[in-house]
């Protein structure tokens, strides 16, 4: 009875779970040199749960990222997703197009460089991801996604007429559109100053907490991940070397 006690809280537990990540491994090769990246990663992210990703350059934080993203493969090991309450799925074993309808559907990426598309507006922008996603009523629902994000009166401006931190709440905007399961960003703030940057954190603070959105970033700010993050997940050399709980 104690047995099955535990397990029922074991399984009540992964119910709360969005990733689970076990084993996970992932080589690059310069030359005959091999470089791991990933090193045996095991980890563990509650849905709705807001965690950012710390290490020096070259630690394999971003490469964690972009193997949840669907973005690159791991050599081994196995990538978890809980999406809509539904059982764990393994996107190692994805066919092509399954992998491509997670990472348009599902998964919600913001990037340090923004990579908005200049020629159009900040609308277009993210109507485009919407239209994409083949969301319902694209352009109202960018409109008022953009508006959301304090952009009122500035939907048809180009992005070389915005600031930086208008910009990558666009950018934001364009991830947001399609209602991912979970946002993943890349040195969101890599290009803003100290005051745009606490603006954006907190935008996402928010989002994880009022839509309870997944949110995963990857930053080497200690400061700003010790004033947002509930949790930090510390990688060096490919391994993990701490997960601090908040």
């Amino acid at each position: 009875m104690i047995l099955a006690e535990s397990m029922s809280e074991i399984l009540t537990k992964e119910k709360d779970f969005q990733i689970i990540i076990k084993n996970v491994s992932k080589s690059y090769f310069t030359g005959d040199i091999e470089v791991k990246a990933l090193n045996n990663i095991n980890l563990n992210i509650e849905r709705g749960s807001f965690k950012m990703i710390l290490g020096p350059s070259g630690s394999g934080k971003s490469t964690l990222m972009n193997v949840i993203g669907g973005l690159d493969s791991p050599d081994k090991g196995e990538i978890l997703i809980n999406l809509n309450n539904a059982e764990f799925k393994d996107i190692q074993k994805f066919s092509t197009n399954e992998l491509a309808l997670y990472r348009r559907k599902y998964i919600g990426i913001i990037f340090q460089f923004y990579n908005l598309i200049p020629i159009l507006t900040a609308l277009e922008n993210v109507e485009l991801a919407a239209r994409f996603s083949l969301i319902p009523k694209p352009k109202i629902k960018s409109k008022d996604i953009l508006d959301e994000l304090g952009l009122q009166g500035k939907h048809n401006r180009f992005p070389n007429q915005l600031s930086g931190g208008e910009q990558q709440r666009v950018a934001i905007a364009r991830a947001l559109v399609k209602d991912p399961a979970v946002i993943l960003a890349d040195e969101p703030t890599g290009n803003l100053d100290s005051v745009k940057s606490n603006e954006i954190y907190q935008i996402l603070k928010n989002l994880s907490q009022d839509y309870n959105k997944t949110i995963l970033i990857v930053t080497h700010d200690e400061e700003m991940a010790d004033k947002y993050a509930e949790c930090h997940i510390h990688i060096r050399d490919g391994k993990l070397v701490n997960n601090e709980e908040g």
